[in-house]
């Protein structure tokens, strides 16, 4: 459906990470270390402010040939042109979002530890399923945890797999041997001191010859 490759870095924005004129510093410097992917999240602003901020990082993503999906507002994506969404088990139904993008709209489903959502996600169809949280996380505090263990089964499924939920370049490898596609980060990636650097240390370790180097 997706013209995109869904593989690499997966970059989640944060208001409070990103306040004010840093979401578009922090986000290009972000596509500049190499991030695949962008998602617009802010649950807390006004519709007016979402609406700019989104088509001000659409404008951005674009610079980069990088989508950009908008977190749990099909309404937004829409007036914006985003590129898709991502969608959580209550934020609206996955079909009426594929009928309202349309085929080639990026559409994400949280899967939380389910193999039995994903698959009715796949039914959808969705262009990626997303899973975790697999480490403590200060986004997802509240997310029921999920195994590494559940990777390997999900990739039976044959499509792209997100894994989200404290990600940490030290815990960044063992998530992609264990069968991520994409890692979805929000503070491992916007907390640190130089996000371009974080970004590019995060996206090497999808290179081939770092993939296949583990004993």
């Amino acid at each position: 459906m997706t013209n995109f490759t869904l593989q690499g870095l997966y970059a989640i924005t944060d208001p409070e990470l990103l306040p004010g004129t840093k979401l578009i510093e922090g986000v290009e410097a972000a596509l500049r270390g190499g991030a695949r992917v962008v998602q617009y999240r802010d649950k807390a602003a006004s519709a007016e402010k979402k609406h700019r901020s989104a088509s001000e990082l659409l404008a951005c993503c674009r610079d980069y040939q990088v989508p950009l999906l908008i977190n749990d507002d099909l309404a937004l994506a829409e007036a914006i042109g985003a590129d898709g969404v991502h969608l959580g088990l209550t934020d609206h139904d996955l079909a009426d979002a594929r009928r309202r993008l349309g085929p080639n709209a990026i559409i994400g489903a949280t899967c939380h530890a389910s193999l039995d959502l994903a698959r009715q996600a796949r039914a959808v169809p969705v262009d990626y399923v997303a899973f975790g949280r697999f480490f403590p996380s200060q986004t997802k505090s509240s997310a029921p945890p999920a195994p590494l263990s559940l990777l390997e089964p999900a990739r039976q499924l044959g499509m792209p797999i997100v894994a989200i939920g404290g990600i940490t370049p030290d815990n960044a490898s063992q998530v992609i041997e264990a069968g991520a596609d994409m890692l979805a980060i929000v503070h491992g990636l916007f907390a640190a001191d130089d996000i371009e650097a974080r970004a590019r240390m995060l996206s090497s370790l999808f290179l081939p010859s770092d993939r296949n180097s583990s004993p």
